[in-house]
């Protein structure tokens, strides 16, 4: 927290975020969590613990961490934000899908399937209510829970996934999109995987990108 009381404005605030964001896009992420720190401590101090933008200053440093790999620091921020986002926002919109895509992702690259899978379920649920069938971001949960699903062997439950988010990735970004190819690639994998019978045991170690 801030030593003394600050009377930045909500605009100063912003300008710390999108620096710190600029900053971690160059890789400068000592930098980058300065001023998300700096920004979480101003409107903590300014809009109560509990403010919707509150959250967003948390998910920002703790995307930062889970980029990082320090997912001791980065787990707490993440429940926080899905408390908050609940609280605040409710149980069905977006931004607290987004919080439980965060959370379950970094569950999954800790190997903690048991925790990650309801958290990616819930997360597609909501983006298919809130958002439609085929927006972007019911794709990429199709996507994570599919590679879920894929590692732990659970082959008749991924493959419908991969060809509905591969179908909504070429209609929306095209054939040669990298996050196209990225489907394809997996969902070809699966293909190679069902023919041969074999099913794959446990997680396997998955990085994708935190939702900003």
């Amino acid at each position: 927290m801030l030593s003394k009381k600050c009377h930045c404005s909500a605009d100063t605030v912003s300008s710390l975020d999108n620096l710190a964001r600029l900053y971690q896009t160059q890789g400068k992420d000592a930098e980058a969590e300065s001023l998300f720190v700096r920004a979480l401590a101003i409107r903590e101090q300014q809009l109560g613990a509990n403010h919707p933008d509150i959250a967003q200053s948390l998910n920002s440093l703790a995307v930062l961490y889970g980029n990082q790999g320090k997912e001791a620091e980065a787990e707490p921020l993440f429940v926080r934000v899905l408390a908050i986002r609940e609280q605040q926002l409710g149980a069905n919109h977006p931004d607290t899908a987004s919080s439980l895509h965060n959370l379950a992702v970094l569950y999954g690259n800790q190997g903690k399937e048991a925790e990650a899978e309801p958290l990616f379920e819930r997360a597609l649920a909501i983006r298919e209510q809130q958002l439609g069938a085929n927006h972007p971001d019911t794709a990429s949960s199709l996507h994570n829970l599919a590679v879920l699903y894929d590692s732990q062997g659970k082959d008749a439950l991924a493959e419908p996934l991969y060809v509905r988010t591969l179908a909504i990735f070429e209609n929306m970004l095209g054939r040669n999109h990298p996050r196209t190819q990225r489907v394809r690639a997996n969902y070809a994998a699966l293909l190679r995987t069902m023919e041969r019978k074999k099913k794959r045991g446990g997680w396997k170690r998955i990085v994708f990108p935190f939702a900003r």
